[in-house]
């Protein structure tokens, strides 16, 4: 990894935050409960790329439901402007930190985590393989990038 690489990482919010998180972004549609705006200490809440109510309410956060809901929600987000910001903003800062408040590291974290990995140009309709940033989080969604 050269040192111009972007590091994107995922976090708990109800972790507390640290120095080292850099650019600390929340990715959900909601608020979590019980976390105090001071205490989040976000530097962004970029609601516009979580997923669509329809899809968070239909994935209810089972985890035998994950591949599916990532096909759904890359499909997402191949439409969705919040995408390139959100890809401007991790090229922007060495280190992002995407906030979420599922209990589960299987969320849309995670899956942002894995595509921002991925080159500028890929959306997740493509299927290129190089990497633009060093994604911090275990891969348990690999095959499905990989299979598209």
């Amino acid at each position: 990894m050269s040192a111009a690489e972007p590091i994107v990482v995922t976090k708990r919010i109800y972790e507390p935050a640290a120095a080292d998180d850099g650019f600390r972004v929340l990715v959900d549609r909601l608020w979590p409960r019980g976390v105090s705006h001071e205490r989040a200490a976000l530097d962004l809440w970029l609601k516009e790329v979580a997923p669509s109510a329809e899809l968070r309410v239909w994935y209810d956060h089972r985890d035998e439901r994950f591949a599916e809901f990532t096909r759904r929600y890359l499909a997402e987000l191949d439409v969705n402007p919040a995408l390139e910001q959100l890809r401007e903003l991790v090229a922007e800062h060495p280190k992002t930190t995407l906030l979420y408040g599922a209990k589960s590291p299987l969320n849309e974290a995670s899956v942002l985590a894995e595509l921002l990995a991925k080159p500028a140009g890929w959306s997740p309709s493509s299927r290129a393989t190089s990497m633009s940033c060093t994604s911090v989080v275990p891969s348990p969604i690999s095959r499905i990038f990989e299979s598209r």
